[in-house]
């Protein structure tokens, strides 16, 4: 099975070590980054699958970082899924907009993190 490198962007760091584990535990190698500027950063250095990304954070926002991850990985493939705590049918539309993949709502459980990811 090929490698499958998950990037978890989230400016606290319980939700950064919950993600990480359930990752983890589903068969995943994770980074985790507390700000999107750091998150860039580490995917210059790397290739990532899937990116779980905090819509709210200091600095550039969950849509900016999610803008300049499309930009950097092009063409190829990378899940980013929108990790908020923001779930209204109007914000969904607006993240989908903003070029995410998915919205996962906190708190995240096993089995949605789970559905997922079970395509990548």
């Amino acid at each position: 099975m090929p490698e499958r490198n998950a990037l978890i962007v989230d400016d606290h760091p319980t939700n950064r070590i919950i993600a990480s584990a359930l990752l983890r535990k589903l068969g995943w190698q994770t980074q985790e980054a507390e700000s999107g500027a750091v998150a860039l950063e580490l995917a210059e250095k790397r290739e990532f699958q899937l990116v779980l990304l905090d819509i709210s954070m200091p600095g550039l926002s969950g849509e900016e970082t999610c803008q300049a991850l499309r930009q950097r990985y092009g063409t190829r493939p990378v899940r980013i899924v929108a990790y908020t705590a923001h779930a209204f049918p109007e914000e969904r539309e607006a993240f989908l907009a903003a070029g995410f993949d998915e919205i996962l709502v906190k708190p995240i459980s096993r089995e949605r993190l789970e559905a997922l990811v079970s395509d990548l």
